[in-house]
């Protein structure tokens, strides 16, 4: 199955199910010549020493595609405000995947969805408003497992 995220309403509800890309470790020049120019959403972790994936970034991009936003937020050259970021993506081993969709109002769903289930403590971004509730389930050619 092709990644990407699928939309079914129900009345009031919504459905989303993600279908994620296979995980990857990043990397400048395969990131370039994998990751599609199209916006979606996308997921980046890092790899502690017990070999578990910890998230480190989840997020959408609109403009400018997954490619060039998965690219930056890896690359540390490119990391310049944050020093425990960069401390990590110049120590740790980085992995990605990423869902294209060109839907904001999806983006902003699934988005608000991940962020209630991964951050229930941080109210810091909304979801579309067009529905009244808003269910996802996930699909991956990985077994993910990751570490909070």
């Amino acid at each position: 199955m092709k990644c990407g995220i699928t939309e079914t309403v129900k009345q009031d509800d919504v459905y989303y199910f993600v279908q994620w890309s296979p995980l990857c470790k990043a990397d400048k020049y395969d990131i370039i010549s994998r990751v599609p120019s199209l916006a979606g959403v996308f997921e980046i972790y890092w790899m502690d020493e017990k070999k578990r994936l910890r998230l480190f970034v989840v997020g959408q991009t609109n403009y400018g595609g997954l490619r060039s936003e998965i690219r930056r937020i890896t690359d540390p050259e490119l990391c310049k405000n944050d020093e425990n970021a960069k401390k990590i993506l110049e120590e740790k081993e980085i992995w990605y995947r990423y869902a294209p969709t060109d839907s904001a109002n999806i983006m902003a769903d699934v988005i608000w969805f991940f962020m209630q289930t991964y951050f229930p403590e941080k109210e810091n971004n909304k979801h579309s408003g067009r529905y009244e509730n808003v269910f996802l389930k996930e699909s991956a050619p990985d077994k993910l497992l990751w570490v909070p």
